[in-house]
C-alpha cells in the first residue's frame, strides 16, 4: 500500500486524510494518508523519514510551502510561479513539486460557487505560501486588479515581483487599507486568528455592494474574517472548505493520474462544518 501524507504544523485535526480516503475508495486505489505534525526545523528529517518509510507523496500546508519548493529538484510551471510548493510527489529519488491551491481555488469559485472573477478589483490580504499559491491562480482567471496587502510589507512587494504584471498587480500598505478604494472581491490569505494573536481589523470602506468575501481557511480560524463579512452584510461569503477539497483532488490526479469526483465529498465535510451564512 502506497503511503501519503499531509505535513503542517498542528494537522492532527486535519480533515485531507477523510478526502484522500474517499477519493481512494472512488478510484479503486490502495493508498494509506495520514496527518503529521512537523515544525519548520524538522521538516527535512520528516520528509528523508517518510520517504524511507515508502513515501510516494505528500501535501505540504503552513507554514512549510516555501521550504517545500526549495527542497525540490524539478518543479510545475504553477509552482515556480508561486514560489511555494503544497503537493510533493516522489520520482524515483528526487521531490516533484507543484501547487495545486490556486486551481482549488478557482475551480471552488467558479464551479461551485459561480462567481464571475473576470474584471473584480481584488484585494488580497497576505503575502506567505497560501497567497503565493493563488496569487498566478487569479490573475489567470481575469481579475482586472490584484492588490496585496501583508503586515510585513517587503513579503508583499516580493510577492508582487515574483508576479511580474505591475499594471495589475502591486502593493499597497496594511496602514492604507481605509483609503484604497473597494474591492469586488476580498481574499484573507493571512493567518489572523490562527497563531499570531493579532485580531483581524478591516475597515467595511474595502466592500461595495458586489464584494464577494472569500477566507482561505475554514472552520474555527476562519471565523473572524467570515464575521467581519456578515457584519459588512456582504451577500456572498465564501470560506476554505470547498478550496480544500479540490486542492486535494488536483493532488490526487498529479499522484494517480485520476480525477476524483469532489460533490459527495464536499457535502459530506460541509455536514461537518457548516457553511458560513451572509448578513
Amino acid at each position: 500500500m502506497s503511503r501519503y501524507a499531509l505535513f503542517g504544523r498542528s494537522v492532527s485535526k486535519s480533515p485531507s486524510p477523510q478526502i484522500h480516503a474517499a477519493f481512494a475508495r472512488q478510484a479503486g486505489i490502495a493508498m494509506a494518508y495520514s496527518a503529521i505534525d512537523v515544525e519548520p526545523e524538522a521538516l527535512d528529517a520528516a520528509l528523508d523519514a517518510f520517504v524511507a518509510g515508502g513515501g510516494r507523496g505528500a501535501n505540504i500546508t503552513v507554514p512549510h510551502k516555501e521550504a517545500a519548493f526549495a527542497r525540490c529538484t524539478a518543479l510545475s510551471e504553477r509552482a515556480r510561479k508561486a514560489g511555494a510548493v503544497n503537493t510533493l510527489r516522489l520520482d524515483e529519488t528526487q521531490w516533484y513539486g507543484d501547487n495545486t491551491d490556486g486551481a482549488g481555488l478557482i475551480r471552488d469559485l467558479t464551479g461551485r460557487h459561480g462567481l464571475d472573477l473576470r474584471g473584480r478589483r481584488t484585494l488580497l490580504l497576505g503575502a506567505g505560501g497560501a497567497a503565493r499559491g493563488v496569487a498566478p491562480a487569479l490573475l489567470d482567471a481575469g481579475v482586472r486588479e490584484l492588490v496585496i496587502v501583508n503586515r510585513n510589507p517587503e513579503r508583499a512587494d516580493a510577492l508582487a515581483d515574483v508576479l511580474g504584471e505591475p499594471a495589475r498587480a502591486h502593493t499597497r500598505y496594511w496602514e492604507d487599507l481605509a483609503n484604497i478604494g473597494d474591492f469586488e472581491l476580498v481574499i484573507n490569505a493571512t493567518s489572523a486568528g490562527r497563531d499570531d494573536g493579532v485580531p483581524l481589523s478591516l475597515p467595511f470602506a474595502l466592500c461595495n455592494d458586489l464584494t464577494a468575501a472569500v477566507d482561505l481557511n475554514y472552520g474555527e480560524v476562519a471565523i473572524p474574517f467570515l464575521a467581519w463579512a456578515r457584519t459588512a452584510g456582504l451577500r456572498t461569503i465564501v470560506d476554505g472548505l470547498g478550496m480544500l477539497i479540490e486542492q486535494a483532488a488536483e493532488s490526487f490526479e498529479i499522484w494517480h493520474g485520476v480525477r476524483p469526483e469532489t460533490d459527495a465529498v464536499y457535502a459530506l465535510l460541509r455536514a461537518q462544518t457548516p457553511e458560513p451564512k451572509a448578513a
